[in-house]
């Protein structure tokens, strides 16, 4: 009996792992404004990776929607993102989790131009 259970806990805790492994990474915008450009880069390394917003059908991220993220390994990130009225700003070590939601608010917003 004990070690029917054994295996059943592990057969369930594997499909869990293989369900999770595909469900995909995604960017949640709660600022006010449509993203259109959205890029990541290490924290500190100002290489800044491909505009993210090239996964979305419409080329950008309305307030409230959530955007697939692709090329991305869980880390620590600053966070390149332009707005639909021209202003970027850099978010700063952002955690990014393989797999799970991270969000941008509009109080995120300090270093813009």
């Amino acid at each position: 009996m004990g070690r029917l259970m054994m295996t059943t806990t592990c057969l369930l805790v594997l499909t869990g792992v293989a369900a999770g492994a595909d469900k995909p990474t995604r960017f949640w915008n709660l600022t006010s404004a449509t993203i259109t450009s959205l890029q990541l880069s290490p924290v500190g390394q100002n290489s800044f990776g491909p505009n993210q917003c090239e996964n979305d059908p419409d080329g950008s991220v309305d307030h409230d929607e959530r955007l697939k993220i692709v090329g991305v390994e869980t880390g620590r990130y600053d966070v390149k993102l332009t707005q639909k009225n021209g202003r970027t700003c850099i978010v700063h070590d952002v955690a990014v989790k393989n797999a799970a939601v991270f969000s941008v608010e509009e109080k995120d917003l300090t270093d813009c131009h």
